[in-house]
C-alpha cells in the first residue's frame, strides 16, 4: 500500500483529514456540515459509549430519552441559556410538504405551519427541566440522575469531521438535588468520571479545572472541563459538568417540599461528552502510518495475518491461527483471522497498520517449523519473534504495555508543552511560535480575557482544580492575582 497521509509536519489539518477518512472512521455527508460515521469509526464510538455507560451507571445513573424537538418557547425561559444557543439553532418552522404549482419540485405548504416553532435539540435542558416538573413534588422524589444517549443539532458554519459538525452523538447527564451541596458534588464526581475514563481507557492526559465566567456553559453557575493537548500544541476540551444552581428549575417552576415542609427550588447538574472524543483519541496518539489506538478502545485488539504462497500452506497455517485465536479469546482479546486472498500480506500490514490495530501477527511456513509468531506492536513499529505456546500470555501482556506507552508518551508531551508565562510579550512569544499550554497570572476580568483573545486566538481553557496558590501579577494588566491559569489555542 503507497503512503496515504500527508505528513503531520508538512500539513496537520490535512494530516487528519485524510486520517480520518483513509482509515474508514467517517465522511463528509450529502448534508452539508454533517457526516456520516463509518463502521470502523463507530465500532470505536460503540466502546466509548460502553466504558461510559459503565462508569454511569456504576455512580447510580440509569439512561432514558427525551424528544429531539423543543417547542421555541422553552429557550425564553432561562435568559443565558437562549443567548447562549440562539444562533445555533435550526428551527422547524412546517410540518408538510407539496408539489410546487409548475409540478416540477416540492415546496413548503403554507397551510401546514406549526402553530409554535420547534428547535432542534441543541442541548435538552429546557425539555428535561419541564419534564422534571410533573416528576417532583417531594424530597423522597429526589435524587433524580438521568442520562441520555442522543444527537444534537448546532448550525455550525465551519466543520471538522468529529471535532465540529452541525449534527453529532454525544451523551448528556441531567440531574435534580435537594441541596446545592449534592448538586455541587454530582458536578465534581462527574468530571472525575470523565477524567478517569480520559487517562485510563484513552490515554490521554488531561487538565482538570473551571471555566472562566465568559468560557462557562450558558446558563450555568459553574463549568468544570478537562481539557488535553493534541500534538500541533492546540487544546481540545474532552468533556464538561455543570453546576446549574437553580436557574432551570425557577424558569420551569419545578419545587419541592423538604422534609420540614418547605418548599424550595430544585437544584440542578448537566454534564457530557461527545464524538469529539473520536477526534481527541486520532490527534492525541498517531502518527504518519495512521491511527495509533489504545488497546482498550480498539474495536480489533490483534490480527493475524498468514503468509504463504500455496494452498495446503494456508490450510495449515489456518490450523494454528485457529488455535492461537481461541487461546487470545479465551483472555477476553479481540482477534481476527485475515486469510482473505484478495489482498497481499504486506497490503494488509499496512492496512491494519493505519488502523491503528494495537498488535500484529505473522504466520508463515517457516513459523509452523519453529513454532513461532512474529509478532509487530503498532506504538513503537517494533517486531520480535516468540514462541507460539507463549504467544497468548505475551499479547495480554503487552496489551497492557502499549496502553500505559502510550499515556506515558502523551504525558510526556503535555509535559514538555507546557510553559509558564510572566510577561505579555513573553506570553505571545510562545502562542505563536511554540504553542501549548501556557501558565500565566490573570486579573480575574473579562476585558484581560478578551484581549488577550482577540491579540493572540489563545482563551483560558480552565482554572486547575489543583493549581497551587502563588501570587503574582497579571500579564497583561499588572493586577495583582492569586494563581496562574492555563491559556492555550484551541479546537
Amino acid at each position: 500500500m503507497a503512503k496515504v497521509l500527508t505528513s503531520k509536519e508538512e500539513n496537520y489539518a490535512q494530516w487528519y483529514n485524510d486520517l480520518v477518512i483513509k482509515a474508514d472512521l467517517a465522511e463528509n455527508s450529502a448534508v452539508r456540515g454533517c457526516m456520516v460515521i463509518k463502521p470502523y469509526g463507530y465500532a470505536i464510538w460503540e466502546k466509548v459509549q460502553s466504558v461510559l455507560d459503565g462508569m454511569f451507571k456504576a455512580t447510580g445513573h440509569s439512561n432514558a430519552y427525551f424528544p429531539l424537538f423543543i417547542p421555541k418557547s422553552f429557550f425564553s425561559r432561562e435568559a443565558n441559556h437562549v443567548e447562549g444557543f440562539a444562533k445555533e439553532c435550526a428551527v422547524v418552522t412546517h410540518y408538510r410538504l407539496k408539489n410546487s404549482p409548475d409540478g416540477k419540485g416540492i415546496i413548503v405548504d403554507e397551510d401546514a405551519k406549526l402553530e409554535e416553532e420547534l428547535i432542534v435539540r441543541p442541548t435538552s435542558e429546557t425539555i428535561i427541566w419541564n419534564t422534571y416538573k410533573n416528576w417532583i413534588q417531594s424530597y423522597r422524589d429526589l435524587p433524580i440522575l438521568l442520562n441520555q444517549w442522543a444527537n444534537v443539532v448546532r448550525w455550525e458554519m465551519r466543520t471538522r469531521l468529529f471535532l465540529r459538525t452541525a449534527e453529532f452523538l454525544w451523551q448528556e447527564g441531567h440531574t435534580a438535588h435537594a441541596t446545592k451541596e449534592e448538586a455541587i458534588e454530582e458536578t465534581i464526581r462527574m468530571i472525575n468520571v470523565y477524567s478517569d475514563f480520559a487517562e485510563k481507557w484513552m490515554a490521554l492526559p488531561v487538565e482538570k479545572g473551571t471555566k472562566s465566567p465568559s468560557e462557562r456553559f450558558a446558563g450555568a453557575i459553574e463549568s468544570y472541563a478537562i481539557e488535553a493537548l493534541m500534538q500541533d500544541g492546540k487544546a481540545l476540551q474532552a468533556g464538561t459538568s455543570h453546576f446549574l444552581g437553580q436557574n432551570f428549575a425557577k424558569a420551569f417552576d419545578v419545587m419541592f417540599a423538604s422534609k420540614e415542609g418547605k418548599l424550595d427550588y430544585v437544584w440542578a447538574t448537566s454534564w457530557g461528552v461527545s464524538t469529539r472524543l473520536m477526534g481527541a483519541l486520532i490527534m492525541a496518539h498517531s502518527d504518519d502510518n495512521g491511527l495509533v489506538l489504545p488497546p482498550k478502545l480498539a474495536p480489533l485488539q490483534v490480527v493475524i495475518v498468514p503468509i504463504y504462497k500455496k494452498p495446503y500452506e494456508l490450510e495449515k497455517i489456518s490450523e494454528k491461527a485457529a488455535i492461537i485465536k481461541g487461546e487470545l479469546e479465551e483472555k477476553g482479546v479481540s482477534v481476527k483471522y485475515d486469510d482473505r486472498d484478495t489482498h497481499k500480506p504486506g497490503w494488509k500490514f499496512a492496512d491494519y497498520e493505519l488502523k491503528g490495530v494495537p498488535v500484529r501477527l505473522a504466520l508463515g511456513p517457516r513459523d509452523l517449523e519453529k513454532n513461532t509468531v512474529e509478532l509487530a506492536r503498532r506504538d513503537t513499529l517494533e517486531k520480535e519473534t516468540y514462541p507460539a505456546g507463549r504467544i497468548a500470555e505475551v499479547v495480554t501482556k503487552l496489551l497492557d504495555e502499549i496502553q500505559e506507552n502510550i499515556y506515558r508518551k502523551a504525558l510526556k508531551f503535555k509535559e514538555e508543552n507546557t510553559f509558564h508565562a510572566d510577561t505579555y510579550e513573553e506570553f505571545r512569544e510562545i502562542i505563536n511560535n511554540r504553542g501549548g499550554f501556557v501558565m500565566a497570572h490573570w486579573d480575574g476580568t473579562a476585558e484581560t480575557e478578551e484581549r488577550i483573545k482577540n491579540d493572540t486566538k489563545a482563551t483560558i481553557r480552565c482554572i486547575p482544580v489543583n493549581a497551587k496558590k502563588e501570587n503574582g501579577k497579571c500579564i497583561v494588566s499588572g493586577k495583582p492575582s492569586s494563581r496562574r491559569v492555563i491559556f492555550a489555542r484551541a479546537y
